[in-house]
């Protein structure tokens, strides 16, 4: 039995040393702690704005109005597309959040980062079958979007 344990333990930590030694790393525990020290939010007062808001705080950015550096979200865009061919029975769709921003240096007004957007999409499927559902799937897919692209934003601000 204590042969048995002390193989086990053997192969597990010479598992991890593999994948250590050819790159793998799990999401999270290396990233730097907070994205921007400051940062003001500007535009429209929408879900992904207070979302982005969060997430910002969360990383430990201080979000605050009389920061030096200006982040002008713009309206945020949802599109959906059928994807499948009948209108009848189960019905693929896509959904896209498109939320353009920039970023601008208070005292001067120059763009740091300039015009871009975020895009991302996700696919979900309903059925006439679950005409309740549908509206909970959707709302459902609409969060994971502004998930997914406060997420990015953040990537993005990083390079600053």
């Amino acid at each position: 039995m204590q042969r048995r344990t002390f193989l086990t333990l053997g192969l597990a930590g010479i598992a991890g040393l593999v994948l250590t030694g050819c790159g793998f790393r799990l999401r999270g525990f290396d990233e730097p702690g907070a994205v921007i020290d400051e940062l003001a939010l500007a535009g429209p007062d929408s879900e992904f704005s207070r979302f982005a808001r969060e997430r910002l705080e969360a990383s430990g950015t201080r979000v605050h109005d009389g920061a030096s550096r200006v982040l002008n979200l713009g309206r945020e865009e949802i599109r959906r597309r059928n994807l499948s061919v009948l209108d009848s029975g189960p019905r693929e769709e896509e959904m896209i959040l498109i939320v353009p921003f920039s970023v601008q240096r208070r005292r001067d007004g120059a763009y740091l980062l300039d015009q871009q957007e975020l895009e991302v999409s996700t696919r979900y499927t309903v059925s006439d079958a679950n005409l309740l559902i549908q509206d909970d799937l959707r709302e459902e897919a609409r969060q994971g979007l502004r998930e997914a692209a406060a997420r990015q934003l953040l990537d993005r601000l990083r390079s600053l």
